[in-house]
């Protein structure tokens, strides 16, 4: 069993200007306490072929965390374009929101998001050099995916013996349409959120 269980991400500010800041409102519920921090990242996906384009947008730690519900909400600066190949702008990405405690990654939920000007003309005609502030940003928040990883949320009980929890059945749930954004081997898939 998992001590921690996210019960739901809103996407504000959604759609916006690809040059607004990134908002998402983040519910989750502890169920067993914990001693250190809950580490959430978020990520844009720069690039499908090279992950040096990636760039990590927010990076915060909350707790320690005690048994209850939690909400807050995550802002992040929106990625640098001074980072992103001009070709590579327009289109469909991903961003990846993760949460890891003591080092080890327990959730990735990963959202598509399709980046486009504003303007009929500008679509049907782009000019050569991308016009960044043309540009409207619209996360796909009806549909993440969600991979969670088992982990050991105690490992001093592991030190003194004790037997850890077995780790939580994760069963894949998908309609085997959609691609979904990378995720790390061992983990599992699940559509919604």
């Amino acid at each position: 069993m998992t001590a921690v269980n996210v019960t739901n991400i809103t996407v504000l500010n959604n759609p916006s200007s690809f040059l607004s800041p990134l908002q998402f409102e983040i519910t989750y519920e502890c169920v067993d306490p914990l001693k250190e921090d809950l580490e959430w990242q978020l990520i844009y996906v720069g690039s499908a072929e090279d992950e040096s384009y990636d760039q990590l947008l927010e990076n915060v730690f909350v707790g320690p965390i005690n048994v209850g519900n939690y909400r807050f909400v995550l802002k992040a600066d929106p990625p640098d374009p001074a980072r992103l190949r001009a070709e590579e702008i327009i289109g469909v990405t991903v961003l990846l929101l993760t949460c890891s405690y003591l080092g080890q990654e327990f959730v990735r939920i990963g959202y598509y998001v399709n980046n486009d000007y504003n303007d009929e003309k500008l679509k049907d005609e782009p000019p050569q050099t991308v016009l960044i502030d043309r540009i409207q940003r619209n996360i796909r928040a009806d549909k993440p995916r969600i991979t969670k990883f088992p982990i050991n949320f105690h490992p001093e009980n592991s030190e003194t013996g004790e037997q850890t929890p077995p780790p939580p059945d994760n069963t894949a749930e998908a309609d085997g349409n959609e691609e979904r954004p990378p995720s790390p081997k061992n983990g599992s898939d699940e559509g919604g959120a």
